[in-house]
């Protein structure tokens, strides 16, 4: 379901401008539809009122919790049941922020990622993106909302658009506390800076070589770190927020001297941050997690030579909830109980979370460096 229908929707039904304002409100706060005192605005018109009820009964169906795992470091990911049976992962995060998922699969093909290793299986709408949110909400409170979950966002970009409109409007979520995360797309650097609700911006950015992006990412637009680096550096101007660059850390890959000198050739001066997330060795795969020493040592590295870097993890790691680790012990269950749904789980058993948790949880800051402001 997108937005703008069931804007239409309600519209239909003899439902002004602030009629359905105060409906949209309502259900991104994860409170009943008819809430709002008519004090604070006209009442509902009849025929609104009396479609609240199925209308509240399609809205919960959008996004169903399936199974919840809670993991020692305050987070929980969600395995979230949509409409048609597809499963998208959520995860609440530690200080009120919570990760969505934009797509059932993806079509970027990182080859470290195992979420797109059976391509992209459908969009995800932008009421069942907001529909995440509503889930969480109805557990914590979520103040912050970052698109790191399944899927690449750039490519479903009607969708997550409405939904970031929505959250920074109605849902009451701050533009900054909305973060944007891709691998690097030309609509992303047109279409954002036009929004009202101009979110942050996350790059995935993972080496400083051209030709290693393009064999990290195979199937991502072609534009190397340095173009990608100017791009985000003209919204990170414009917006007067920094831009996160996204660096999955990988053992012997992308962890050398020459990356480091990279990174500070790319950044030095630029309104960013750096997030290193340490890989999450999944199976299957050939790609190995770097010790924690020597990630830690990077990040200082980096800092005593200008670059504001984070060392960060991923949530969930003690409940095997990482890249996938979920999803690929469900199925497992599954296999073993002889669902009938085996086949089914078996397309999108895999989200890489490396990135999910990159811009909301410090487990490290490594000798923190005064924050920068725009100019």
């Amino acid at each position: 379901m997108r937005i703008e229908h069931l804007r239409q929707r309600l519209a239909d039904l003899g439902a002004k401008p602030v009629h359905i304002q105060r409906v949209l409100r309502a259900w991104t706060h994860a409170l009943p539809l008819s809430a709002g005192p008519a004090r604070r605005g006209p009442n509902l018109p009849q025929a609104v009122l009396d479609a609240l009820p199925a209308l509240t009964a399609e809205l919960d169906g959008l996004a169903r919790l399936h199974s919840e795992h809670p993991a020692e470091d305050g987070s929980a990911r969600l395995l979230v049941q949509l409409p048609d049976g597809q499963t998208v992962e959520s995860v609440l995060l530690p200080r009120d922020g919570l990760c969505v998922s934009s797509q059932v699969g993806c079509a970027v093909g990182c080859v470290f990622c195992m979420t797109g290793r059976d391509g992209l299986l459908r969009q995800v709408g932008s009421a069942e993106i907001v529909a995440q949110v509503v889930l969480a909400r109805r557990q914590r409170a979520v103040k912050k909302v970052v698109f790191m979950g399944m899927g690449e966002p750039a490519h479903n970009m009607e969708n997550v658009i409405e939904a970031i409109q929505l959250l920074g409007t109605e849902g009451g979520i701050g533009h900054k506390n909305l973060v944007f995360s891709t691998v690097g797309d030309h609509r992303v650097f047109e279409r954002l800076p036009t929004l009202t609700v101009k979110p942050a911006l996350a790059l995935s950015l993972h080496t400083s070589r051209a030709d290693l992006r393009f064999e990290l990412l195979p199937k991502a637009p072609r534009i190397s770190p340095d173009e990608l680096v100017e791009l985000g550096e003209t919204y990170a101007r414009r917006t007067g927020y920094p831009i996160q660059y996204q660096w999955t850390l990988i053992d012997g890959v992308n962890d050398t001297p020459e990356e480091l000198d990279g990174i500070v050739r790319l950044l030095s001066g630029k309104y960013a941050i750096m997030n290193m997330i340490p890989y999450n060795a999944v199976p299957d795969l050939p790609f190995r997690r770097p010790a924690w020493d020597k990630a830690a040592d990077i990040a200082r590295q980096l800092h005593r030579r200008g670059i504001l870097t984070k060392l960060r993890n991923s949530a969930g790691q003690d409940v095997e909830g990482g890249c996938g680790q979920l999803r690929a012990r469900v199925l497992m269950q599954m296999q073993m109980a002889g669902g009938s749904q085996t086949c089914q789980w078996r397309r999108w058993a895999w989200l890489d979370c490396s990135l999910v948790v990159s811009t909301m949880i410090a487990y490290t800051t490594v000798s923190p460096l005064s924050e920068r402001s725009p100019p």
